[in-house]
Protein backbone atom coordinates (compact mmCIF):
# COMPACT_ATOMS: atom_id res chain seq x y z
CA UNK A 1 0.00 0.00 0.00
CA UNK A 2 1.35 3.42 -0.91
CA UNK A 3 1.90 6.00 1.77
CA UNK A 4 -0.20 8.87 0.47
CA UNK A 5 -2.43 9.76 -2.44
CA UNK A 6 -1.33 11.84 -5.41
CA UNK A 7 -4.79 12.71 -6.74
CA UNK A 8 -4.83 16.20 -5.21
CA UNK A 9 -8.38 15.84 -3.86
CA UNK A 10 -9.40 17.63 -0.68
CA UNK A 11 -11.57 15.59 1.67
CA UNK A 12 -13.90 17.09 4.27
CA UNK A 13 -15.44 14.68 6.79
CA UNK A 14 -18.46 15.52 8.93
CA UNK A 15 -18.79 14.22 12.52
CA UNK A 16 -22.12 12.56 11.71
CA UNK A 17 -20.29 9.96 9.63
CA UNK A 18 -18.00 9.02 12.53
CA UNK A 19 -20.95 8.84 14.94
CA UNK A 20 -22.88 6.59 12.54
CA UNK A 21 -19.97 4.18 12.02
CA UNK A 22 -19.23 4.02 15.74
CA UNK A 23 -22.90 3.41 16.56
CA UNK A 24 -23.12 0.70 13.88
CA UNK A 25 -20.07 -1.08 15.25
CA UNK A 26 -21.25 -0.83 18.88
CA UNK A 27 -24.65 -2.31 18.08
CA UNK A 28 -23.24 -5.22 16.08
CA UNK A 29 -20.62 -5.97 18.74
CA UNK A 30 -23.20 -5.95 21.56
CA UNK A 31 -25.41 -8.35 19.58
CA UNK A 32 -22.56 -10.76 18.83
CA UNK A 33 -21.09 -10.68 22.34
CA UNK A 34 -23.99 -10.53 24.81
CA UNK A 35 -23.14 -10.14 28.53
CA UNK A 36 -22.45 -13.43 30.31
CA UNK A 37 -25.01 -14.43 32.93
CA UNK A 38 -23.95 -14.02 36.51
CA UNK A 39 -24.80 -17.62 37.47
CA UNK A 40 -22.39 -19.02 34.87
CA UNK A 41 -19.48 -17.06 36.34
CA UNK A 42 -20.14 -17.99 39.98
CA UNK A 43 -17.04 -19.37 41.66
CA UNK A 44 -17.18 -22.74 43.43
CA UNK A 45 -15.81 -23.40 46.92
CA UNK A 46 -14.88 -27.02 46.30
CA UNK A 47 -11.16 -27.60 46.03
CA UNK A 48 -11.38 -29.95 43.07
CA UNK A 49 -14.05 -27.87 41.38
CA UNK A 50 -12.11 -24.61 41.66
CA UNK A 51 -9.44 -25.75 39.23
CA UNK A 52 -12.10 -26.86 36.76
CA UNK A 53 -13.85 -23.50 37.08
CA UNK A 54 -10.59 -21.65 36.37
CA UNK A 55 -9.93 -23.81 33.31
CA UNK A 56 -13.50 -23.24 32.05
CA UNK A 57 -13.19 -19.47 32.49
CA UNK A 58 -9.82 -19.34 30.74
CA UNK A 59 -11.08 -21.45 27.84
CA UNK A 60 -14.18 -19.30 27.43
CA UNK A 61 -12.11 -16.11 27.42
CA UNK A 62 -9.62 -17.52 24.93
CA UNK A 63 -12.42 -18.61 22.61
CA UNK A 64 -14.04 -15.17 22.60
CA UNK A 65 -15.34 -14.04 19.25
CA UNK A 66 -13.15 -11.59 17.31
CA UNK A 67 -14.17 -8.01 16.80
CA UNK A 68 -16.86 -7.77 14.11
CA UNK A 69 -16.57 -5.72 10.94
CA UNK A 70 -19.38 -3.50 9.75
CA UNK A 71 -19.96 -2.13 6.27
CA UNK A 72 -21.87 0.77 4.79
CA UNK A 73 -21.90 3.57 2.23
CA UNK A 74 -20.84 7.19 2.61
CA UNK A 75 -22.74 9.92 0.79
CA UNK A 76 -22.02 13.56 0.09
CA UNK A 77 -21.11 15.96 -2.69
CA UNK A 78 -18.07 16.67 -4.82
CA UNK A 79 -17.40 20.21 -5.97
CA UNK A 80 -14.41 20.27 -8.27
CA UNK A 81 -11.44 18.89 -6.35
CA UNK A 82 -13.23 19.04 -2.97
CA UNK A 83 -15.06 15.95 -1.69
CA UNK A 84 -17.35 16.55 1.29
CA UNK A 85 -18.73 13.49 3.12
CA UNK A 86 -21.96 14.38 4.93
CA UNK A 87 -23.69 11.16 5.95
CA UNK A 88 -23.63 7.36 5.75
CA UNK A 89 -25.95 4.36 5.86
CA UNK A 90 -25.52 0.68 6.66
CA UNK A 91 -25.23 -2.19 4.16
CA UNK A 92 -25.67 -5.95 4.30
CA UNK A 93 -22.47 -7.95 3.82
CA UNK A 94 -22.06 -11.59 2.77
CA UNK A 95 -18.85 -12.94 4.39
CA UNK A 96 -18.76 -16.03 2.16
CA UNK A 97 -18.68 -14.17 -1.16
CA UNK A 98 -17.06 -11.02 0.27
CA UNK A 99 -19.69 -8.89 -1.43
CA UNK A 100 -22.47 -6.48 -0.54
CA UNK A 101 -26.13 -7.22 -1.12
CA UNK A 102 -26.84 -5.26 -4.29
CA UNK A 103 -30.62 -5.10 -3.96
CA UNK A 104 -30.43 -3.63 -0.48
CA UNK A 105 -27.86 -1.07 -1.67
CA UNK A 106 -30.02 0.09 -4.57
CA UNK A 107 -33.10 0.37 -2.33
CA UNK A 108 -31.25 2.47 0.26
CA UNK A 109 -29.79 4.62 -2.49
CA UNK A 110 -33.27 5.29 -3.88
CA UNK A 111 -34.66 6.21 -0.45
CA UNK A 112 -31.78 8.57 0.37
CA UNK A 113 -32.07 10.16 -3.06
CA UNK A 114 -35.63 11.22 -2.22
CA UNK A 115 -34.57 12.87 1.04
CA UNK A 116 -31.18 14.21 -0.09
CA UNK A 117 -31.41 14.78 -3.85
CA UNK A 118 -28.03 16.52 -3.98
CA UNK A 119 -26.11 13.73 -2.24
CA UNK A 120 -24.36 10.98 -4.16
CA UNK A 121 -22.66 7.77 -3.10
CA UNK A 122 -19.01 8.68 -2.70
CA UNK A 123 -17.75 5.33 -1.45
CA UNK A 124 -18.08 2.97 1.48
CA UNK A 125 -16.89 2.46 5.06
CA UNK A 126 -15.76 -0.37 7.26
CA UNK A 127 -13.99 -1.03 10.58
CA UNK A 128 -10.58 -2.50 11.26
CA UNK A 129 -6.99 -1.61 11.99
CA UNK A 130 -5.93 -1.65 8.34
CA UNK A 131 -7.29 -2.27 4.86
CA UNK A 132 -7.46 -5.95 3.89
CA UNK A 133 -7.11 -7.71 0.56
CA UNK A 134 -10.80 -8.66 0.50
CA UNK A 135 -11.71 -4.97 0.76
CA UNK A 136 -10.59 -4.40 -2.80
CA UNK A 137 -13.37 -6.75 -4.00
CA UNK A 138 -16.01 -4.56 -2.39
CA UNK A 139 -14.23 -1.46 -3.67
CA UNK A 140 -14.31 -2.68 -7.27
CA UNK A 141 -17.98 -3.64 -6.95
CA UNK A 142 -18.89 -0.01 -6.22
CA UNK A 143 -17.04 1.41 -9.21
CA UNK A 144 -20.11 1.13 -11.42
CA UNK A 145 -21.83 3.61 -9.06
CA UNK A 146 -18.79 5.86 -8.55
CA UNK A 147 -15.79 5.40 -10.82
CA UNK A 148 -13.42 6.52 -8.04
CA UNK A 149 -14.98 5.57 -4.68
CA UNK A 150 -13.42 6.47 -1.34
CA UNK A 151 -12.90 4.03 1.50
CA UNK A 152 -13.43 5.31 5.06
CA UNK A 153 -11.89 3.02 7.68
CA UNK A 154 -12.58 3.34 11.42
CA UNK A 155 -10.21 1.66 13.86
CA UNK A 156 -12.32 0.58 16.88
CA UNK A 157 -9.29 -0.35 19.01
CA UNK A 158 -8.72 2.21 21.76
CA UNK A 159 -5.19 3.60 21.80
CA UNK A 160 -4.63 6.10 24.67
CA UNK A 161 -1.36 7.28 23.14
CA UNK A 162 -3.01 8.22 19.83
CA UNK A 163 -3.93 11.88 19.51
CA UNK A 164 -5.40 11.82 16.00
CA UNK A 165 -8.84 10.52 15.14
CA UNK A 166 -8.97 6.75 14.41
CA UNK A 167 -10.28 7.46 10.90
CA UNK A 168 -8.40 6.82 7.67
CA UNK A 169 -9.62 7.72 4.18
CA UNK A 170 -8.29 5.63 1.30
CA UNK A 171 -8.38 6.17 -2.43
CA UNK A 172 -7.60 3.59 -5.11
CA UNK A 173 -4.78 4.13 -7.58
CA UNK A 174 -3.48 1.97 -10.42
CA UNK A 175 0.14 0.99 -9.81
CA UNK A 176 2.37 -1.35 -11.76
CA UNK A 177 3.67 -4.07 -9.43
CA UNK A 178 6.00 -6.73 -10.85
CA UNK A 179 4.97 -5.69 -14.34
CA UNK A 180 1.27 -6.15 -13.63
CA UNK A 181 -1.08 -3.15 -13.19
CA UNK A 182 -2.97 -3.44 -9.92
CA UNK A 183 -5.35 -1.29 -7.91
CA UNK A 184 -4.07 -0.52 -4.42
CA UNK A 185 -5.33 1.59 -1.52
CA UNK A 186 -3.52 4.85 -0.78
CA UNK A 187 -4.26 7.01 2.25
CA UNK A 188 -5.44 10.60 1.89
CA UNK A 189 -5.50 13.50 4.30
CA UNK A 190 -8.77 15.04 5.43
CA UNK A 191 -10.21 17.79 7.59
CA UNK A 192 -13.23 17.83 9.89
CA UNK A 193 -16.07 20.05 8.66
CA UNK A 194 -19.11 20.84 10.80
CA UNK A 195 -22.31 22.84 10.55
CA UNK A 196 -24.28 24.42 13.37
CA UNK A 197 -26.74 21.52 13.72
CA UNK A 198 -23.88 19.01 14.00
CA UNK A 199 -22.09 21.06 16.63
CA UNK A 200 -25.27 21.17 18.74
CA UNK A 201 -25.81 17.42 18.33
CA UNK A 202 -22.22 16.50 19.20
CA UNK A 203 -22.31 18.78 22.24
CA UNK A 204 -25.58 17.15 23.34
CA UNK A 205 -24.10 13.66 22.99
CA UNK A 206 -21.00 14.71 24.92
CA UNK A 207 -23.11 15.95 27.84
CA UNK A 208 -25.52 13.03 28.07
CA UNK A 209 -26.13 11.77 31.60
CA UNK A 210 -24.18 8.54 32.20
CA UNK A 211 -26.18 5.32 32.46
CA UNK A 212 -24.73 4.51 35.88
CA UNK A 213 -26.68 7.37 37.43
CA UNK A 214 -23.89 9.93 37.67
CA UNK A 215 -24.76 13.03 39.64
CA UNK A 216 -24.94 16.57 38.32
CA UNK A 217 -21.69 17.34 40.12
CA UNK A 218 -19.97 14.57 38.17
CA UNK A 219 -21.26 15.99 34.89
CA UNK A 220 -20.15 19.49 35.88
CA UNK A 221 -16.69 18.21 36.80
CA UNK A 222 -16.40 16.42 33.46
CA UNK A 223 -17.55 19.55 31.62
CA UNK A 224 -15.06 21.78 33.46
CA UNK A 225 -12.30 19.24 32.85
CA UNK A 226 -13.01 19.35 29.13
CA UNK A 227 -12.92 23.15 29.12
CA UNK A 228 -9.67 23.13 31.10
CA UNK A 229 -8.09 20.70 28.64
CA UNK A 230 -9.18 22.85 25.69
CA UNK A 231 -7.75 26.01 27.28
CA UNK A 232 -4.54 24.18 28.16
CA UNK A 233 -4.16 22.98 24.57
CA UNK A 234 -4.87 26.47 23.23
CA UNK A 235 -2.25 27.92 25.58
CA UNK A 236 0.36 25.39 24.47
CA UNK A 237 -0.27 26.10 20.80
CA UNK A 238 -0.07 29.86 21.34
CA UNK A 239 3.20 29.32 23.19
CA UNK A 240 4.61 27.31 20.28
CA UNK A 241 3.57 30.06 17.89
CA UNK A 242 5.18 32.68 20.13
CA UNK A 243 8.49 30.76 20.29
CA UNK A 244 8.39 30.32 16.53
CA UNK A 245 7.99 34.07 15.94
CA UNK A 246 10.78 34.84 18.39
CA UNK A 247 13.11 32.42 16.61
CA UNK A 248 12.16 33.96 13.26
CA UNK A 249 12.83 37.44 14.61
CA UNK A 250 16.27 36.41 15.89
CA UNK A 251 17.12 34.83 12.56
CA UNK A 252 17.41 31.29 13.87
CA UNK A 253 14.92 30.03 11.28
CA UNK A 254 14.15 31.39 7.81
CA UNK A 255 11.27 33.78 7.35
CA UNK A 256 8.19 32.36 5.63
CA UNK A 257 5.68 34.93 4.40
CA UNK A 258 2.83 32.43 4.10
CA UNK A 259 3.04 31.56 7.80
CA UNK A 260 3.31 35.22 8.74
CA UNK A 261 0.13 35.98 6.84
CA UNK A 262 -1.69 33.22 8.72
CA UNK A 263 -0.43 34.57 12.03
CA UNK A 264 -1.52 38.06 11.03
CA UNK A 265 -5.02 36.83 10.19
CA UNK A 266 -5.24 35.24 13.64
CA UNK A 267 -4.11 38.42 15.36
CA UNK A 268 -6.73 40.48 13.56
CA UNK A 269 -9.42 38.51 15.39
CA UNK A 270 -8.15 39.59 18.81
CA UNK A 271 -9.44 43.20 18.74
CA UNK A 272 -12.96 41.86 18.12
CA UNK A 273 -12.76 40.02 21.45
CA UNK A 274 -11.45 43.11 23.28
CA UNK A 275 -14.00 45.50 21.83
CA UNK A 276 -16.38 47.57 23.90
CA UNK A 277 -19.41 45.67 22.62
CA UNK A 278 -17.89 42.41 23.82
CA UNK A 279 -17.28 43.86 27.28
CA UNK A 280 -20.86 45.16 27.49
CA UNK A 281 -22.33 41.82 26.39
CA UNK A 282 -20.06 39.92 28.75
CA UNK A 283 -20.93 42.10 31.75
CA UNK A 284 -24.64 41.87 30.94
CA UNK A 285 -24.51 38.09 30.78
CA UNK A 286 -22.40 37.97 33.93
CA UNK A 287 -24.87 40.17 35.82
CA UNK A 288 -27.79 38.07 34.61
CA UNK A 289 -26.07 34.93 35.86
CA UNK A 290 -25.43 36.51 39.27
CA UNK A 291 -29.04 37.67 39.45
CA UNK A 292 -30.37 34.20 38.69
CA UNK A 293 -28.06 32.73 41.34
CA UNK A 294 -29.21 35.36 43.87
CA UNK A 295 -32.88 34.62 43.13
CA UNK A 296 -32.22 30.90 43.54
CA UNK A 297 -30.67 31.49 46.96
CA UNK A 298 -33.60 33.68 48.01
CA UNK A 299 -36.08 31.05 46.87
CA UNK A 300 -34.24 28.36 48.79
CA UNK A 301 -34.17 30.53 51.95
CA UNK A 302 -37.89 31.29 51.62
CA UNK A 303 -38.71 27.61 51.26
CA UNK A 304 -36.64 26.76 54.34
CA UNK A 305 -38.31 29.54 56.31
CA UNK A 306 -41.79 28.33 55.31
CA UNK A 307 -40.95 24.82 56.47
CA UNK A 308 -39.71 26.20 59.81
CA UNK A 309 -42.88 28.28 60.30
CA UNK A 310 -45.08 25.26 59.52
CA UNK A 311 -43.21 23.14 62.05
CA UNK A 312 -43.45 25.89 64.67
CA UNK A 313 -47.21 26.32 64.11
CA UNK A 314 -47.77 22.58 64.35
CA UNK A 315 -45.83 22.33 67.62
CA UNK A 316 -47.51 25.42 69.10
CA UNK A 317 -51.02 24.14 68.26
CA UNK A 318 -50.23 20.79 69.87
CA UNK A 319 -49.09 22.42 73.11
CA UNK A 320 -52.10 24.74 73.11
CA UNK A 321 -54.53 21.80 72.91
CA UNK A 322 -52.65 19.99 75.67
CA UNK A 323 -52.93 23.03 78.00
CA UNK A 324 -56.71 23.29 77.70
CA UNK A 325 -56.80 26.00 75.10
CA UNK A 326 -55.03 28.62 77.16
CA UNK A 327 -51.67 30.12 76.48
CA UNK A 328 -48.86 27.92 77.72
CA UNK A 329 -45.12 28.27 77.78
CA UNK A 330 -43.49 26.72 74.72
CA UNK A 331 -40.20 24.99 75.16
Amino acid sequence: MAESSSSGLTFKLHPLVMVNISDHYSRVKSQMNPPIASHSATATTTTNGSEAAVETASSSSSSAAPSPRVFGCVIGVQRGRTVEIFNSFELLYDPETHSLERGFLEKKQELYKKVFPNFYILGWYSTGSDAQESDMTIHKALMDINESPVYVLLNPVINPAQKDLPITIYESELHVIDGVPQLIFVSSSYTIETVEAERISVDHVAHLKPSDGGSAATQLAAHLTGIHSAIKMLNSRIRVLHHYLQAMQKGDIPCENSLLRQVSSLLRRLPAVESGKFQDDFLMEYNDTLLVTYLAVLTNCSSTMNELVDKFNTAYDRHSRRGGGGRTTFF
